[in-house]
């Protein structure tokens, strides 16, 4: 679907300025659970190990961490990606 542009300096309409926002934080929140997952957050002790159900609902931990730490600011990145998207979007 193309999305089609504003003329330059005018709003955006409020619908399409929060579908932005939302593309842009789910973006940040998939690169942060990447990153607690890289980083060994939920992982446990290899003599308590749980098995395949433990590692699943790991990821839903980093996962939800990743989402609250994006909701509140994070890195960053959503406003950076938001931005560009914006300003693509202008174009």
């Amino acid at each position: 679907m193309m999305i089609s542009a504003l003329p330059p300096g005018l709003p955006h309409p409020p619908q399409e300025t929060e579908r932005l926002k939302s593309a842009a934080e789910q973006l940040e929140t998939s690169f942060l659970a990447q990153m607690l997952k890289s980083a060994g957050v939920g992982e446990m002790p290899e003599g308590f190990g749980g098995g395949i159900g433990e590692e699943q609902f790991a990821s839903f931990l980093r996962r939800e961490q990743a989402r609250e730490m994006a909701q509140v600011g994070g890195i960053g990145l959503a406003q950076s990606l938001f931005e560009a998207m914006r300003e693509r979007h202008d174009v």
